[in-house]
């Protein structure tokens, strides 16, 4: 009788100094890591995430998620908060070894439940919001800008917490195109999430400290 054949499972990376910061990763290595260090790929490339967020960051994000979730209750669309995968394959049928952008946006709400399975969403979500701090600016700004106009992301929302702003970039005709930017005494409006209005003064509250 002939002897099964098992395949051996492939060893998981537990420290990311093992890692070679010039090195191009696909989704299939990020699931091998289990490290506690969150990083996120883009093009392949490594990216580490800050360490725990100021607490205005904290701040501005439970308010925002709280007001979008209270608009969403009963609604089709589906709101999640980082640490929560969002993978952009350059086709929706790549395999995780052909798929090497995996990010982690502070808030996304996803509409498209064909998007959705146990590891996040795959595609891009209906409105992403990145909440700026001074290890991440720039990627949010520059790399992660692009790459949710290049997907499809419909609307991006840039909050700048030590500034009390929030700037919205809508998708039109396949670039983004800034609609303002909005201080603590303006309310916004979302063109994806229709009838959804959020004063800032409720985002933007004073904080102590």
């Amino acid at each position: 009788m002939a002897t099964p054949l098992y395949k051996e499972k492939e060893p998981s990376i537990d420290d990311i100094s093992l890692l070679e910061p010039e090195a191009t990763y696909s989704y299939a290595d990020y699931l091998k890591w289990t490290f506690e260090e969150r990083v996120e790929l883009i093009k392949g490339k490594l990216f580490r995430m800050s360490p725990a967020p100021r607490r205005t960051h904290q701040e501005v994000h439970s308010r925002l998620h709280v007001e979008i979730g209270g608009f969403l209750k009963g609604k089709s669309c589906h709101l999640y908060s980082a640490p929560f995968d969002v993978r952009f394959p350059e086709n929706q049928g790549d395999k995780d070894n052909q798929t090497f952008t995996v990010v982690q946006p502070d808030i996304c709400v996803v509409c498209d439940p064909v998007k959705l399975d146990d590891a996040g969403c795959k595609g891009a979500p209906d409105l992403v919001v990145e909440i700026l701090s001074p290890a991440t600016a720039s990627r949010d700004l520059n790399e992660k800008y692009h790459l949710y106009e290049e997907h499809g992301v419909k609307e991006y929302w840039v909050v700048y917490p030590g500034e009390n702003v929030l700037e919205i970039y809508d998708l039109i005709e396949g670039r983004y195109v800034s609609r303002g930017k909005f201080v603590r005494e303006n309310a916004v409006d979302s063109n994806v999430l229709k009838g959804l209005k959020i004063e800032l003064s409720d985002v933007f509250e004073e904080i102590n400290g």
